[in-house]
């Protein structure tokens, strides 16, 4: 499942995980929707916008592992913030990615994450 509140950013993501071989089964234009449709599709993984609309990636994080915490989730950022990214780590979340996407590098985090 991809969130994240840019269009570009989602179709970019599709584009690399559908190369990868992996399926997108939802997409959300922001962290309410995301926290929402998590329960509802059960991804085996939650790209996540670290800023987005309505709930932020840390939000969704704590909402999500809270639901399941056995859920994979990996960050997607262009801060380079690392306290933030340390608290969703900390939270729960998987890893993280930085904007500008390097396509081997997201699939290779994607790969490691669902390998565990």
């Amino acid at each position: 499942m991809i969130a994240d509140d840019s269009d570009a950013i989602r179709l970019v993501l599709k584009d690399i995980l559908t190369i990868g071989d992996h399926t997108i089964v939802g997409e959300a234009k922001d962290g309410a929707e995301a926290v929402e449709l998590f329960p509802q599709l059960h991804p085996d993984l939650l790209l996540l916008d670290l800023a987005m609309p309505k709930k932020d990636g840390l939000t969704v994080v704590k909402e999500v592992i809270a639901q399941n915490p056995s859920a994979k989730i990996i960050l997607i950022t262009a801060s380079d913030d690392q306290k933030i990214i340390q608290q969703c780590l900390d939270s729960g979340a998987s890893s993280f990615i930085s904007k500008p996407f390097d396509f081997n590098n997201v699939l290779k985090v994607i790969s490691d994450i669902l390998a565990k």
